[in-house]
Parts: structure tokens; C-alpha cells; sequence
């Protein structure tokens, strides 16, 4: 990866741009929705937002305000280039600006990541993956496939990869010319990357080799290296070894055919949808 440009501005002023007031911890800028975790209190560095109600669902009056503003204090960070905690539909994940190649850096160094292994590019919903239709919006990869197969899969537990575009980032991912694209199926984290209003990279909150997370207390030891930590509860059952798979990683770059690169934890019925909805055939050598 090439020196990382620098991406830090004035955290103040980001702040105040999204409508947040800078401070310490649990002040105005923290909101409502600042509380102890349970059950050990945060790392020093990090900030710690509970989303009321459920994550995976958007929360209704009179929640709705911690909503926004769990919202607010998420993209704050992110414009200053900071790495957050997100939820997703699968684990919990790392996310951080794709723009912002300091902060890319950030991400591959706490989780002692290989710079050879991709992040995958978070959006909000199917149509922004079409935005380089718009001359004036960038874009983020060159779509070979149906938009009706993107809207069978996504927003779910899967991440399609496609031949990335010159747009994007050069840091993100230099060594491949290929792009992963994932829009989980959790309300928060659709609201947050399309109130953010450009890519997110996104990767599991974990040190690399050790278990994904399904709750924010099993990467607490991330906690110190990250700006804000957004808890939306237990996701999955943490009884189950399938909760922990992650999304599906297919790559449909190569017209009409696929090519399952992690199987997931939604093999079955990704691979249905690809090979009987859209007569898709698997790669020689794909992991089916």
C-alpha cells in the first residue's frame, strides 16, 4: 500500500457540520444514548453508543432521536477519518471512510491485518452501486450482471465482487483490480453509510485469525484503537458456529459465470439464485 495521504481535519468542525458539539465523554456530544456497557466499562479512547430498540431495525418516536443521533456522532467520526465499531446482518464489523487512506491504514494495522487480504466497499442500498449512470457521481465498479440478481441478493448477508472502477481509492485494495460490494441487511448500517454519502470500507471486528464478533464485548480489545463503538445488541445465536461464517463472497466479474470465494453463511441460497434464477455457471476451480 502506498503512504497513507493525510485525511484528519478539524474534528470540531466535522462535528459541528453533522450537528454534533465536540467534548469529552458524555457530554452534548455523546447525546442520550451514552451509556456505561454492561458489563465491563469502555476502554479508554473509545466511546460506546447503544442503539435503542433493536440495531437491525429502525427505531420508532420518541427513539428515533437516539437513532439520528447515533447516526450523526457515526458519520462525525468517519469524516474526520476515524475507524468505528458498526453491526452488521452477520458480525460485527470495523468501518472506516474507503477515501481516506489514513484510514485504511488504521484498519489493516489494529487488527494486524495482511494488506494483501481486500475490504469490502459498504453502501447503502443497490441503486448506489449505479451511480456512475449520474456524470457527477463516482463510480465505485463495473456491473456485469442483471440489476435483478443485485436485488435478489442484496441488502443480505453476501459481498459480490466485481471489476472495480479507476474512481475509487487507489490505497483501497491496490493489489487487485477487483472490488467487493456489501450492503448488509441492517437498517442502521443502510441509514448510516447513505447519511455518510460516500463508500465505507468494511471488515470484521476481530484480530485477524481470532473468531468474529457477535457483541461488542468480544472485541474489546480493539476498543482503545477505535473513536466510537456502536452496540446494537447480540447478533445471531453465539451458540452456533454458522453465525460466525460471515457473508458470502462470490465473484460474478467474469460474465455468466460465479465464483464462490468464502462460502459463508449463505452458500445454499446464494447459489440457487445464481445457477437456477439466472443460469449462472460456477468457475472451474469455485469452492461449491
Amino acid at each position: 500500500m502506498s503512504p497513507a495521504r493525510p485525511c484528519k481535519g478539524l474534528r470540531a468542525a466535522v462535528a459541528a457540520s453533522v450537528g454534533l458539539s465536540e467534548g469529552p465523554t458524555g457530554s452534548a456530544r455523546s447525546g442520550r444514548l451514552l451509556r456505561p456497557p454492561s458489563p465491563a466499562p469502555a476502554a479508554p479512547g473509545a466511546r460506546l453508543l447503544r442503539l435503542p430498540g433493536s440495531g437491525a431495525v429502525r427505531a420508532a418516536s420518541p427513539e428515533r432521536v437516539g437513532w439520528t443521533e447515533a447516526l450523526r456522532a457515526a458519520v462525525a467520526e468517519l469524516r474526520a477519518g476515524a475507524v468505528v465499531a458498526v453491526p452488521t446482518d452477520t458480525l460485527y464489523g470495523l468501518a472506516c471512510s474507503a477515501s481516506c487512506s489514513a484510514a485504511l491504514d488504521a484498519v489493516y494495522r489494529l487488527k494486524g491485518r495482511s494488506e494483501a487480504k481486500p475490504l469490502a466497499v459498504c453502501l447503502g442500498r443497490v441503486a448506489d452501486v449505479y451511480r456512475f449512470v449520474l456524470p457527477f457521481f463516482p463510480r465505485y465498479c463495473h456491473v456485469r450482471v442483471p440489476e435483478g440478481l443485485l436485488k435478489d441478493l442484496l441488502p443480505g448477508p453476501v459481498t459480490l465482487v466485481m471489476e472495480r472502477s479507476e474512481e475509487l481509492n487507489k490505497d483501497l485494495n491496490p493489489f487487485t483490480p477487483l472490488v467487493g460490494i456489501r450492503i448488509p441487511d441492517h437498517t442502521f448500517m443502510q441509514d448510516l453509510a447513505q447519511m455518510f454519502g460516500g463508500p465505507l470500507a468494511l471488515t470484521s471486528a476481530n484480530l485477524s485469525s481470532q473468531a468474529s464478533s457477535l457483541n461488542v464485548e468480544e472485541f474489546q480489545d480493539l476498543w482503545p484503537e477505535l473513536s466510537l463503538v456502536i452496540d446494537g445488541g447480540p447478533i445471531g445465536n453465539g451458540q452456533s458456529p454458522e453465525c460466525r461464517l460471515g457473508s458470502t463472497v462470490i465473484d460474478l466479474s467474469v460474465p455468466g459465470k460465479f465464483d464462490i470465494i468464502r462460502p459463508g453463511c449463505a452458500l445454499e441460497s446464494s447459489t440457487a439464485v445464481l445457477q437456477q434464477k439466472y443460469g449462472l455457471l460456477p468457475s472451474h476451480g469455485s469452492c461449491l
